[in-house]
């Protein structure tokens, strides 16, 4: 089985160790370096179908890199597109669900599938529009974010508020709901996610139930806005 280990404190590379006949998937252009010993192919991941609405559904990639050690055992550096940490996890007993940019490569037991969200989440929540990406089978998946990865545990009973610019991925059982940071009373939802956007109060992910959640330090659409604003 390949084996993925993180290496450095700032910006880190992901390295990947195969064996003859290993062969992981990552987003195109993850590839820093690799040895002769492996084969990079740009393929379609789950066939056509699958690659569409990856590409359409979440803005990522249609063809992925695949890396196999053909001809013997080999070592691999990958990178993801933003500056930030990188994180291992495994894929069996827990299902994960992915926000939009976090992936990075994964063993191919690992499986990303799309399912729908609810329209709430769908346009507030910036965790991956009416589509998100899930994961399914069994192996490792790496996942990056902008800046450092916090771990969080939900338990039953303490609800986690999370800004939802900073959510990485969580584990599939939560449940989660769009919410507004704004302490108005009265308005309804709808009413409240108004005031919230233009107030700049921001609004945020309410994670019940028991599982996992990866967060990052840095909210890209804020650092993005910070540098159109510089060079104007």
């Amino acid at each position: 089985m390949p084996t993925f280990t993180v290496t450095g404190d700032v910006d880190p590379f992901l390295h990947v160790g195969l064996k003859q006949g290993d062969k992981i998937y990552c987003e195109s252009n993850a590839m820093v370096m690799m040895e002769s010993t492996l084969e990079l192919k740009g393929r379609m991941q789950g066939g056509l179908g699958a690659a569409l609405m990856r590409t359409f559904a979440n803005g990522e990639s249609f063809f992925q890199q695949h890396i196999e050690a053909v001809r013997g055992d080999g070592d691999c550096l990958l990178s993801p597109t933003l500056p930030g940490a990188m994180q291992v996890i495994d894929v069996g007993p827990r299902q994960y669900l992915i926000s939009d940019g976090a992936f990075v490569a994964a063993t191919f037991g690992v499986d990303l599938k799309v399912r729908t969200q609810n329209i709430g989440n769908a346009i507030f929540g910036q965790s991956g529009g009416f589509f998100i990406t899930e994961t399914q089978g069994s192996g490792q998946l790496v996942v990056s974010g902008f800046g450092s990865i916090s771990q969080l545990e939900v338990e039953p009973g303490k609800d986690v508020v999370i800004d939802n610019a900073h959510v990485v991925c969580w584990d599939s059982s939560l449940h989660y709901e769009i919410s507004v940071t704004t302490g108005r009373s009265g308005g309804g939802l709808l009413g409240n996610l108004v005031n919230s956007v233009t107030s700049g109060e921001g609004m945020v992910l309410r994670f019940s139930g028991a599982g996992k959640i990866l967060v990052c330090s840095r909210n890209r659409d804020n650092f993005v806005a910070w540098l159109s604003r510089g060079r104007q």
